[in-house]
């Protein structure tokens, strides 16, 4: 194919903010559109009609996190008290923690947001930040079931590889 380049695979990705994303995350969505969305923000969605925004994404984000945190703790100390784990999730789950996530993920440079979001600096937000992180969770969900959830947050969180350390 002559007069024709070909681009590197990295230069691709370098092209394609999502890919890079994908990459990261160590998942490729079947479902693209469902990342899309997960980087949506109400502000966006607003100013932007037919956008849909994240925030259904996150409600479920959420609980799938939820759900994993737990059954790690649950699973790394089987006779635990409620009382022992029940603050130990609270600091995994809490926003700060997740907004570090999101800045792991580089999330902030890929937000679709609002031209006020934009401007008050929604993009070092720590809720906004952390609400992205949990529609991510929430489009990996729907895109890939908990298996895929389990692996991102336990590569987030230093886990090994995602499994319940028993």
């Amino acid at each position: 194919m002559a007069g024709r380049t070909r681009r590197s695979p990295s230069a691709a990705i370098a092209a394609d903010p999502v890919a890079a994303l994908e990459g990261r995350l160590g998942h490729r969505f079947a479902q693209r559109a469902l990342l899309v969305r997960a980087l949506t923000h109400a502000s966006y969605a607003a100013e932007h009609a037919p956008a849909e925004p994240q925030d259904p994404l996150a409600f479920l984000g959420d609980a799938a996190l939820g759900l994993v945190v737990a059954e790690h703790l649950v699973g790394a100390e089987p006779a635990a008290a409620v009382g022992r784990l029940t603050p130990r999730r609270a600091a995994l789950v809490a926003d700060d923690a997740l907004a570090r996530w999101a800045v792991t993920l580089d999330l902030g440079p890929l937000l679709r947001l609002g031209r006020g979001a934009e401007q008050t600096g929604g993009r070092a937000t720590t809720s906004i930040l952390a609400t992205t992180l949990e529609a991510v969770l929430g489009a990996l969900y729907l895109d890939a079931g908990l298996p895929a959830v389990r692996h991102v947050v336990g590569r987030l969180a230093g886990w090994h590889d995602g499994r319940v350390v028993g």
